[in-house]
């Protein structure tokens, strides 16, 4: 096998496992999130939102990587998908 084959399979292995890691962490918060609700909470749509927009603030002045903001984003949409 070629040195330049072999490279490539080791860049495609951690990849994979890179998504698999950010899946996981992924379906804790998830698991955490509803943990953490109980019956009755109410969620503030305006106050997701106003968060929503402080997130994409943050991430356009370059303070988050995509990837964590890839996951926060995808946090508050779920509580407002909760709603």
């Amino acid at each position: 096998m070629s040195q330049a084959r072999f490279q490539k399979q080791q860049r495609e292995k951690a990849r994979r496992e890179k998504a698999a890691a950010k899946s996981a962490r992924r379906v804790e918060r998830r698991e955490a999130a509803s943990a953490d609700e109980g019956p009755g909470t109410q969620i503030d749509e305006a106050v997701v939102l106003a968060q929503l927009a402080e997130l994409h603030e943050r991430f356009d002045a370059g303070a988050i990587t995509f990837d964590d903001f890839s996951d926060a984003k995808e946090a508050l949409i779920g509580q407002l998908d909760a709603r």
